[in-house]
């Protein structure tokens, strides 16, 4: 039991030192900081996103993705809510909360399950100066009553 204790207590503070160098030059100096990239997940859509990460603990971010062919239209649309948990030098880790639509056919909705919510945790990750990678675990709710565990991913190049 000692040696459990023992593991739990240096792992732990060691965990509880992750964050994202710009998102905490952005609390420190009272600005909010703006990223473009782009996201993929079942919650809230794959496309071209736009996320900030306000003077505190909150992040937010908008998907929006289309592709159109001859057949068939195919597009989702979706938000994120990020709140940090921690936050270190180059890592943060966070809960998120997600929601999103998606349409797939050409008259009409093929997708049984449109609508979607999720909510997981996430880490950010910055890669190499300003470009951060995403990545989350969510259990997904879809209209249609389906509920699964899935991944979600981004990558963002911040504004500083």
């Amino acid at each position: 039991l000692s040696a459990v204790a023992f593991v739990i207590a240096v792992s732990f503070p060691s965990f509880a030192q992750v964050s994202t160098s710009g998102l905490n030059q952005a609390e420190s100096l009272g600005k909010s900081v703006y990223g473009l990239g782009f996201s993929a997940g079942a919650a809230s859509g794959i496309g071209l996103s736009f996320r900030t990460h306000l003077p505190s603990k909150s992040s937010f971010q908008g998907v929006f993705g289309i592709i159109k062919t001859t057949a068939k239209l195919s597009m989702s649309v979706g938000a994120e809510y990020q709140h940090d948990l921690t936050r270190g030098s180059s890592t943060r880790f966070f809960f998120v909360g997600a929601l999103g639509y998606f349409y797939s056919g050409y008259s009409k909705n093929d997708l049984t399950g449109p609508f979607r919510l999720g909510a997981g945790l996430g880490s950010e990750f910055n890669v190499k100066d300003a470009v951060h990678v995403t990545i989350q675990g969510m259990f997904v709710y879809f209209s249609n009553g389906t509920v699964l565990p899935l991944p979600q991913a981004s990558l963002h190049y911040y504004f500083f």
